[in-house]
Parts: C-alpha cells; sequence; structure tokens
C-alpha cells in the first residue's frame, strides 16, 4: 500500500499533530468526559470526506491527534470545525462543563500544529508520553 493518497488531481502526504488545550488547561477530560471527546473526535472527523484519525491520546489538560487530510480542506476550517462542534457537544451532554467555562468558550485559542510528513515515530512518542509534552 502506497503512503500517498490520490485525488482526481493530486497526489498527497499531508499529516498534521495538533494539541489543542481547554482554557486555562483546566483538567476535564477525565474519566467519562474524556472517553466521551474521544468518541465524538473520532465521528467528527468521519463526517468529512478522506478525514483520518491516525492517532489520538486524550491527557486530563489537552488531546493530541495526529490525522490525515487532503489539501482540498484548509486546515484552520477543519480545526474550527472540529473544535466547534465538540465544545458543543460537550456543553450539551455535561452541564458542569458549561458552568465551568461560563461565556461557553471550551478552548485556548492557540493550537499546536505541525505538518508530519515522514517522521510519525516521533509523533507516537510524544502522543503517549504524558504530561511531559505540549
Amino acid at each position: 500500500m502506497s503512503r500517498f493518497k490520490k485525488l482526481s488531481h493530486t497526489i498527497y502526504e499531508c499529516k498534521y499533530h495538533v494539541v489543542i488545550c481547554p482554557k486555562y488547561r483546566h483538567r476535564i477530560f477525565k474519566g467519562e468526559i474524556g472517553e466521551y471527546a474521544r468518541q465524538e473526535i473520532y465521528v467528527l472527523c468521519k463526517q468529512k470526506e478522506l478525514l483520518e484519525v491516525l492517532e489520538l491520546s486524550i491527557q486530563e489538560e489537552h488531546i493530541h491527534i495526529v490525522m490525515s487530510m487532503p489539501p482540498k480542506y484548509a486546515f484552520s476550517e477543519i480545526m474550527g470545525y472540529v473544535k466547534g462542534k465538540l465544545s458543543l457537544r460537550l456543553f450539551q451532554r455535561y452541564e458542569k462543563v458549561g458552568k465551568r467555562y461560563w461565556g461557553r468558550h471550551l478552548w485556548s485559542r492557540g493550537i499546536l500544529c505541525k505538518h508530519s510528513g515522514t517522521d510519525r515515530g516521533v509523533d507516537k512518542k510524544v502522543c503517549e508520553t504524558p504530561g511531559e509534552n505540549g
């Protein structure tokens, strides 16, 4: 199997390692909320054509996602979609999350994004090391 994927006029390998954090680094992704967030990230990414989650690690105060996406999508568009829909679903399901983030702003403004074209071993190591990175 080739590591490259194809569209009608494009051959690509676009992988991104993303770290997103809730405001104030509150440790909200414990237990049930973390598991629900994991399921919803997979569901949201499946709703976009050719968007694939390769690695996903949910820490208590941040989320690592290694994803593959075609160049037809803008990275900011996809992250806005995932962060926006996930926050709405978390607020709707868990009232205590809505109380902690009273302005209904779950995520911090910035994200860490690394375009990881060739070395997934480094990304996998970062995703598996809890609390040391990001």
